[in-house]
């Protein structure tokens, strides 16, 4: 058993050394998290990962094995999805923030050259799951919205445009379901992050994009 232990650490180790050049940008729905990490990545000619593009290729290449969460939300007509559930339960069975899928982004990011360095980015970057491949702490941080936050987002988008929402039954319903998950989501990131001693950082309405893109270089030490 204690060799089992000392290879566990060893792997851990080696795995943190192979992404030692990527900085991760975790977070809420809504934070920022994409505009900085592109605005980053390209004032500093870093490659961009981007976890929400890549969840359709993770569904595909998932089995009910390795993901069984999210074939069961495959499953699922759209008003058991988004309308008929609780938000709670909605949170708990979420098969992305359960992190069912990560290993995957590993993979991905472990394919890409070391040279230069990566920004991965996207709400998949759960703390508890980061954390063990981090060699340096500073290089991850997770961005949280204030609720006011959020609702000026959406209000500058126009309003929400998941366009999804629209194949349910009662798409006024499955959005407050979504807007309160999330939240729930946000407050679970903060707590995680917390408890873990990563870094954090909340984006209220007084913040510019500049503000936050400065104060993620300063953490990253770019």
């Amino acid at each position: 058993m204690q060799t089992d232990r000392h290879e566990l650490t060893a792997d851990a180790g080696a795995l943190q050394e192979q992404l030692r050049h990527v900085y991760w940008i975790g977070g809420g729905s809504g934070a920022g998290k994409s505009t900085i990490a592109r605005r980053i990545a390209a004032d500093h000619g870093l490659q961009l990962y981007v976890t929400d593009d890549v969840m359709l290729d993770h569904s595909k290449r998932s089995t009910p094995e390795c993901c069984p969460l999210l074939h069961k939300f495959m499953a699922m007509e759209m008003d058991e999805r988004w309308v008929n559930r609780s938000p709670k339960a909605m949170l708990e069975t979420f098969h992305w923030f359960r992190g069912e899928g990560f290993s995957m982004i590993s993979e991905d990011i472990l394919r890409l050259p070391k040279e230069p360095g990566v920004i991965a980015e996207g709400f998949r970057l759960l703390p508890h799951l980061v954390k063990p491949l981090l060699a340096v702490y500073g290089q991850a941080v997770w961005l949280l919205p204030t609720l006011e936050f959020r609702q000026a987002v959406l209000d500058s988008r126009g309003g929400p445009k998941w366009e999804f929402l629209g194949k349910t039954s009662d798409p006024e319903q499955a959005l407050r379901n979504l807007l309160e998950r999330d939240a729930m989501f946000t407050q679970r990131l903060y707590e995680e992050a917390e408890r873990l001693e990563l870094h954090t950082i909340e984006v209220d309405t007084t913040m510019t994009v500049d503000d936050l893109a400065r104060r993620v270089r300063e953490l990253f030490g770019l």
